[in-house]
């Protein structure tokens, strides 16, 4: 069964998180304790983010300056198996165009059917650290939409050269992202989402959204979404405040806007404690008006957020 059987299966409405691959050299512990923490609400499936290699500078003993390419998050696709093997739950891993050729990703997808995981969130990426924009790494796909034709055409048969593919296999299938407040490079909301409308011609079976905080602005995109003919689920990504540091990072990294609400009672903590108490809340409201609205499946955003998301999950479930 993929992944949209699953959303679209209607005896509930089905809980999903997203988890990073541990640091390098760290080891798995800390990902399975978050793991073991949620999986008492029976998630549908776990996404499992990419990440691209990083280029970073090291003085060398006569005093200049090395430039080295360094992976921080290394395992994506071990860890897909890793999850699926130990937990008996569908795995998503992310496929990204950021930092990889289209050879790189071709032998990803091999590896991922060798595994039996034939579901993907396909993804742009982000940028590295040192661009001033997104640039693709050798003959790598810019946009997503050319990493979807990628994968179309292997799941056609035929590899990135043209060549055909003796033995097919399973095909995978796919969902993306999209974003209600519109992605931080487009032009505009509408421009945005014609981006998406293309992602859905070409295949995309579901979208999930990045973090919001206003579920206006989610039911609004719904709203524009459909009069544009985009009949996928969208499904909605939240992520609860956690600590006072975020009252500025969040705006700043997501491109998201907190809603003065919650922004003001968020200010008036002392204490990250007291920051995460006001997220928890705010998401337990947040997250029941939406499925009053009939959302199709919540997603969470687990990063520094775990504990947060036990709570409220509590509380929904």
């Amino acid at each position: 069964m993929n992944i949209i059987d699953l959303i679209n299966n209607k005896a509930s409405v089905p809980f999903s998180f997203e988890v990073l691959p541990p640091l390098k050299g760290s080891g798995t512990e800390g990902l399975f304790q978050t793991i073991d923490q949620l999986r008492q609400f029976q998630p549908r499936y776990i996404n499992i983010t990419a990440h691209r290699s990083e280029y970073v500078y090291r003085e060398l003993p006569n005093g200049l300056m090395q430039r080295l390419r360094v992976r921080r998050r290394p395992g994506s696709i071990a860890i897909a198996a890793a999850i699926q093997r130990r937990y008996d739950i569908p795995v998503v891993p992310h496929l990204v165009c950021s930092g990889n050729t289209r050879e790189d990703l071709e032998y990803t997808l091999i590896d991922l059917q060798f595994l039996g995981i034939s579901d993907l969130l396909i993804l742009r990426g982000d940028k590295a650290r040192d661009e001033k924009k997104f640039e693709p790494t050798g003959d790598g796909p810019s946009h997503a939409t050319e990493l979807i034709q990628q994968v179309n055409r292997f799941n056609q048969g035929e590899f990135y050269d043209g060549s055909p593919i003796s033995n097919p296999g399973p095909q995978f299938h796919f969902g993306v992202a999209c974003y209600p407040e519109k992605h931080e490079e487009a032009a505009n909301l509408k421009a945005d989402m014609e981006v998406l409308k293309r992602k859905v011609d070409m295949g995309a079976e579901y979208a999930v959204t990045q973090l919001f905080y206003d579920n206006q602005k989610y039911f609004r995109f719904l709203e524009h979404a459909r009069e544009m003919g985009i009949t996928i689920p969208i499904i909605p990504g939240i992520k609860p405040l956690t600590k006072r540091s975020q009252l500025s990072m969040i705006p700043k990294t997501f491109h998201c806007d907190l809603p003065e609400p919650l922004y003001k009672e968020a200010l008036r903590c002392q204490t990250d404690e007291q920051v995460r108490q006001v997220g928890i809340e705010w998401a337990v409201d947040q997250c029941k008006e939406l499925l009053r609205q009939g959302v199709p499946n919540l997603h969470f955003y687990t990063v520094g957020a775990a504990d947060s998301i036990k709570e409220i999950a509590k509380r929904i479930y």
